[in-house]
């Protein structure tokens, strides 16, 4: 039974959303897991399409290319400074679409949830994304739910998908970045890992460390608007951060990095926080952030449209695509030295997202 199912009518009253707690009842298909739906999904993700009451949903046409992902969020703890399962979930894969320069249109989420799990914090999450999803202007228009016994998962565990539409003549793929290329990052790095491991080791800081989670595709557009014939490709810097980014576009172009760190921003309680926490900020996951490899010759437009969008008034030119045939990522100090940026060896923040 999914989302969109036909809801029964509850035989024994409502459920208690401030009390009660998830039972394996409720991930039955019988009549608790049609209360379930009715009474904590349908409120808070409701929409037009959810509203067809079938197992799919099915959507007008779209004009031009598809763009479609999908991906997994296991985020622990559930909720942090900046936002929580729900939101994450929803920015997350409107920034996987958005970076290939498409609008994102729909979105799907399916929830497994462990026996035992406070109805609170269930509703508190599927409000939180039913709020991101209408905000972004992306409904979530089908999905499902299971429930696991106490024990096989941790609380809640959201998969998602999301389509969209690539505007024609776009061409984003990492295997275009060219020598002599500008480098362009969004903003601060580190934020959204930080706020997480914060949270774990219950760290307090006099300022707040707060994650990055945004949706990037209204930035994107702007991007695309100012100069999209000059821009080669986007990659939001999740797991791995900034570091696994640059080295993952390195292999697929072909390609090597000179960035500069000074140019890398990082703002001083993060910074802190990896000094303490043995982390580098290069590594560290980012969820409401962009790189971008653009064109010489667009990238004071590039700039331009991203300093006027509020999730890109920090942009920076951090560096240039450099002819190298072992492909590395070379970073010069903020003290003058040298060094190079490699893959990430290890986890060194697991279940960020």
């Amino acid at each position: 039974m999914t989302f969109a199912a036909k809801i029964l009518k509850p035989r024994h009253g409502r459920l208690d959303l401030r009390a009660g707690r998830v039972e394996l009842s409720h991930g039955s298909g019988g009549r608790a897991m049609a209360q379930l739906i009715a009474e904590v999904f349908q409120p808070a993700l409701g929409n037009a399409f959810l509203a067809q009451g079938n197992d799919q949903a099915i959507l007008p046409p779209a004009g031009g290319r598809l763009a479609m992902t999908t991906d997994g969020y296991v985020v622990s703890p559930l909720f942090f400074p900046g936002g929580d399962i729900g939101s994450l979930a929803v920015h997350g894969t409107v920034n996987d679409l958005a970076m290939a320069g498409a609008t994102p249109l729909y979105l799907t989420a399916s929830f497994i949830i462990e026996e035992g799990f406070p109805l609170a914090d269930l509703v508190r999450i599927a409000v939180s994304m039913g709020r991101a999803a209408r905000a972004a202007g992306v409904p979530v228009v089908t999905g499902d739910t299971k429930v696991v016994e106490r024990g096989k998962a941790d609380g809640v565990f959201i998969s998602t998908a999301g389509v969209g539409v690539v505007p024609a003549g776009l061409d984003l793929s990492g295997d275009r970045a060219r020598p002599g290329d500008a480098v362009i990052l969004s903003g601060s790095i580190g934020d959204h890992g930080v706020a997480i491991m914060s949270c774990r080791e219950n760290l307090k800081f006099d300022t707040e460390v707060r994650s990055d989670s945004a949706p990037l595709h209204g930035l994107v557009a702007a991007m695309v608007a100012a100069a999209a014939p000059h821009l080669r490709l986007m990659r939001d810097p999740t797991r791995g951060g900034l570091a696994a980014t640059l080295n993952e576009i390195a292999q697929q172009s072909g390609v090597g990095f000179a960035v500069d760190e000074a140019r890398i921003l990082v703002k001083p309680q993060v910074a802190a926080a990896c000094e303490l926490l043995g982390l580098d900020p290069l590594f560290v996951a980012n969820e409401g952030k962009l790189l971008a490899v653009v064109e010489p010759a667009g990238v004071d437009a590039v700039l331009g449209a991203m300093r006027a969008h509020p999730f890109g008034r920090d942009a920076a030119h951090i560096g240039t695509v450099v002819k190298d045939e072992h492909r590395f990522v070379q970073m010069t100090t903020a003290f003058g030295g040298g060094r190079i940026v490699d893959w990430l060896a290890g986890e060194q923040l697991p279940r960020i997202c």
